[in-house]
């Protein structure tokens, strides 16, 4: 009888030894503004592994509201109202793409908020203002695009594509989460009132919603119930919720949740678990200020990549 319990506490001591020597492997990618105006790697305690000077913001534009980790290492990023640009770990700007410039939109208003590069190479843009979201190839050729519901909704925050290819758009004004099918029909819409920011479609098939300066987190069901909310601080913590942004479900079920704004006394990114409890937490105002708008946790893969060629960069140095 002893013997078959003494095997199972050790299988657990080295599953949760696994576990943590997988948690110390996972690195965070932030790209902060507000006179910070850096994209930073780094380890869950907030080291930094990479980190690279970004152009100042231009005037009246609070900078840095999305970023993505390539699957070559490369990171895409966004510094102005309206360009993107992909840049190597060795940080040499390799693509560029100007959306002032770009397309038809020579003399319109337009800004940048939310894009994406896609598995075939391709890049999405979404530009408020004209009221589109644009896909481009690596040439800036444009290869589809649709336009945004007018009535306010073309003024955006973060876009995400969902597993059915759908794309959710935050529309800041008047406060909706709009789903769009491919062609730009509208099959969801999500009222929720304030500035929201993010919006992310969940393995459950809900959607987890950042209200932005509702200072909230909300799940709600495909029918529009909502199944739990945080709001204003995180239940049992001192943890006051501001600017809610960026949105992340774990491969583990855990959600991630950016807190910006939220001055030097609370946390900018948090991960909760299924109990809504802090399990991980950064906490870095030093490097990232109060503009943390975007960010990524990489997983695993994503991780080992950055580290090899980090390196492998560190072995060429003289």
């Amino acid at each position: 009888m002893n013997m078959p319990r003494a095997a199972q506490f050790f299988a657990l001591v080295i599953a949760l030894l696994m576990t943590s020597v997988a948690s110390a492997e996972r690195l965070v990618l932030v790209s902060a503004s507000y006179q910070k105006n850096i994209l930073a790697i780094c380890d869950t305690k907030g080291k930094v592994l990479w980190s690279y000077e970004t152009e100042g913001p231009a005037k009246g534009h609070a900078g840095h509201h999305d970023v993505q980790l390539l699957p070559n290492g490369n990171i895409l990023f966004h510094d102005s109202w309206t360009g993107l640009k992909e840049i190597s770990l060795a940080k040499k700007v390799v693509w560029t793409y100007d959306s002032a410039k770009s397309n038809g939109n020579a003399g319109k208003r337009v800004d940048v908020h939310a894009f994406k590069r896609l598995p075939n190479g391709n890049t999405v843009i979404v530009e408020s203002g004209v009221g589109r979201i644009i896909e481009v190839d690596r040439d800036g050729k444009l290869v589809h695009q649709f336009p945004l519901k007018k009535g306010g909704a073309q003024s955006t925050r973060l876009m995400r594509i969902t597993p059915e290819g759908t794309y959710l758009v935050c529309s800041e004004q008047p406060g909706v989460v709009i789903e769009y099918d491919r062609d730009g029909k509208v099959i969801w819409e999500y009222p929720i009132g304030t500035r929201v920011y993010g919006a992310l479609r969940l393995k459950n098939g809900n959607t987890l919603i950042a209200s932005g300066s509702g200072h909230s987190v909300r799940e709600v069901t495909p029918d529009k119930r909502t199944i739990w909310e945080v709001k204003e601080r995180v239940p049992g913590t001192n943890v006051a919720l501001k600017w809610t942004t960026c949105l992340q479900e774990l491969d583990n079920g855990n959600l991630v949740i950016g807190n910006c704004h939220a001055g030097p006394e609370n946390p900018q990114i948090l991960e909760l678990d299924d109990n809504r409890k802090i399990v991980w937490q950064f906490d870095e105002f030093d490097l990232v200020g109060n503009g943390l708008a975007c960010w990524e946790i990489l997983d695993d893969e994503q991780s080992k990549l950055v580290r090899k060629k980090l390196r492998a960069l560190k072995a060429e140095s003289p």
